[in-house]
């Protein structure tokens, strides 16, 4: 009977050695981009109770009308694997109570989100995500300071062409009053847009103008930022203010939704070419109400989304080289058997001491061995035979230039400095 052949799931990608540490690398970018701005890292569950979403991201959206992946548990509650990272924040921020900190709480994370979509270029059903989240703030210098952030993170990674767009979606006022508007140009070519669109002319307007089926119908639709009162004009003419200060090139987007609902006041999105009809690559805004619709108190926030799929495709479309391979210190030879019993000794010892070491396990002989230490790209071959054991010492050959030199083994740490 044929055993079955498993393999990954659709939409979903196995990062193997070799393309890992380009994952490392963007990571640890990120991490130390969130040091500097003073953002603290949050781990939160990749699954959460499926309302958490419904709430927090809103029932209209994409996500949660088709694209979750929910489940029932052993003790049937209804759970979701998050799909996105700002609503899990947002509960831990409540159900922990950082509201109470003195300062403004800055948070960041990484990691895998989860939604089930048609898989292309740069989206996948599993996708790891970079984010950051600030609550407890109105000031819209931090608006500013969120943008920059991510504004920053692209050109710490070496891309080029990367924009920033900037909408203000208002507060409930003054949506309110420009839903009216945009229902007044919507219902009369109802008939002629896709059914999405169709479906969410009544429930949810805005989120007609992010559809990509019908993009080309709106050209003419009314500005949501006609119908801005005093105080958002005020918040985003600030906002425009500091990133001009930073000198943070942005352009006005005023049909920029964002696909989510709990957006207020201020929308972003960074675009950048090179992975075909997709140019988005991350994006956030100002959600103000969020904190109180999952029964916390009434605090402001705002935050980002990165992708870092697209991240990777850009890169590599850019043709950007990423600072990776930390070549292996040293790669140990040994000739005979008990040259081998001591080189587990100093491997281990090299090893304790901070060095990248590496042996052979294969039982291969000298030259096959030398050719696996220019695999791996070894700064040095450190060859022990019996006459250098006899002699408490071990040939240290330079890969780079072959110059070769003969060092007592208790000095070999000092010889690879």
């Amino acid at each position: 009977m044929a055993k079955e052949r498993f393999e990954k799931p659709t939409g979903t990608q196995d990062v193997l050695p070799g393309a890992v540490e380009k994952w490392q690398y963007i990571e640890g970018k990120a991490r130390d981009l969130c040091r500097r701005f003073n953002y603290r890292e949050i781990r939160t569950p990749m699954f959460e109770h499926t309302g958490l979403f419904e709430r927090g991201v809103g029932e209209t959206t994409d996500i949660v009308e088709g694209e979750m992946y929910t489940f029932k548990d052993k003790g049937d509650r209804d759970l979701a694997l998050r799909p996105e990272g700002t609503a899990g924040v947002v509960r831990a921020y409540v159900q922990n109570k950082l509201y109470g900190e003195p300062d403004v709480s800055k948070l960041y994370y990484i990691g895998p989100m989860f939604r089930y979509e048609r898989p292309q270029a740069g989206r996948y059903r599993q996708f790891h995500q970079f984010g950051i989240e600030a609550f407890g703030a109105v000031d819209p210098a931090i608006d500013a300071e969120v943008i920059s952030m991510g504004y920053q993170f692209y050109k710490d990674l070496g891309l080029k062409d990367v924009r920033v767009e900037l909408n203000s979606v208002g507060n409930a006022p003054s949506r309110a009053a420009y839903r009216e508007k945009l229902l007044g140009f919507l219902r009369p070519m109802k008939d002629n847009l896709c059914s999405d669109c169709q479906r969410r002319i009544e429930r949810n307007p805005l989120r007609v103008l992010d559809c990509k089926v019908d993009q080309d119908k709106f050209t003419d639709a009314p500005s949501i930022l006609d119908s801005l009162d005093d105080e958002c004009i005020t918040h985003f003419e600030k906002v425009k203010m500091h990133l001009d200060i930073m000198g943070v090139e942005f352009t006005i987007n005023p049909r920029l939704v964002r696909g989510l609902d709990y957006y207020t006041h201020t929308a972003f999105e960074y675009k950048a070419a090179g992975i075909g009809s997709i140019d988005t690559v991350g994006g956030g805004g100002r959600y103000n109400g969020l904190v109180e619709e999952i029964g916390g108190p009434d605090q402001p926030g705002i935050g980002f989304g990165i992708g870092l799929e697209r991240i990777l495709l850009i890169l590599e479309d850019q043709k950007v080289e990423l600072e990776t391979a930390k070549p292996l210190d040293v790669y140990f030879v040994a000739l005979g058997e008990e040259a081998d019993i001591e080189i587990s000794k100093q491997l281990y010892f090299l090893r304790s001491q901070g060095f990248s070491a590496e042996r052979d396990y294969l039982g291969r002989k000298m030259k096959a061995q030398m050719k696996s230490a220019d695999r791996m790209s070894a700064r040095y071959t450190a060859i022990l035979g019996e006459d250098e054991l006899k002699n408490g010492v071990i040939a240290l050959k330079s890969m780079s230039t072959g110059e070769q030199q003969t060092v007592k083994l208790e000095e070999l740490a000092q010889a690879l400095v």
